[in-house]
């Protein structure tokens, strides 16, 4: 069953990558940093590209070109990283660019089962006057196997 929109959810952080157009729920990114370096974290899963550290806390970085299956590409000092809260983990989530927090009204917002019933990922779609942002739910961001599976890795990594 797939989570339905909430109608007070009217902002969303708009991000890309190459030419897709991508959303969060304001209420889950904490902040957006510019690229730092990570270190690899062995047996995560294939799209946990490692860890950073952020004020002591270990966290996964997550290369979402291997999430939405997009060509790679080299990581570069002009991407950005969200820091995102779900509600058992927080990412950082490797971005090329963020463009800012973006006011969508409820009725520009499409529930994902009836715009794209097969991916269960996402919570919505918003349909703007040139483009549609895909909105990612967090909480369904992970398979049950990566999410045990990463857990496993992350027990096995202290810093």
């Amino acid at each position: 069953m797939n989570q339905h929109i909430s109608k007070n959810v009217g902002q969303i952080v708009h991000f890309s990558l190459g030419e897709f157009s991508y959303g969060l729920p304001l209420n889950t990114v904490i902040r957006v940093l510019p690229a730092v370096e990570f270190k690899p974290l062995p047996k995560a899963p294939e799209i946990v590209m490692g860890i950073i550290n952020i004020r002591g806390a270990v966290i996964p970085f997550v290369d979402l070109r291997k999430r939405f299956h997009l060509p790679q590409k080299d990581f570069d000092p002009d991407d950005r990283i969200i820091l995102a809260k779900g509600s058992e983990r927080t990412y950082a989530l490797w971005v090329d660019e963020v463009s800012g927090v973006l006011e969508v009204n409820t009725e520009d917002w499409a529930n994902a089962d009836k715009v794209i019933p097969f991916s269960s990922d996402l919570l919505g779609v918003a349909k703007l006057e040139n483009d549609m942002i895909l909105i990612y739910n967090l909480d369904r961001f992970l398979s049950v196997e990566e999410s045990t599976t990463l857990d496993q890795a992350m027990k096995g990594k202290k810093h």
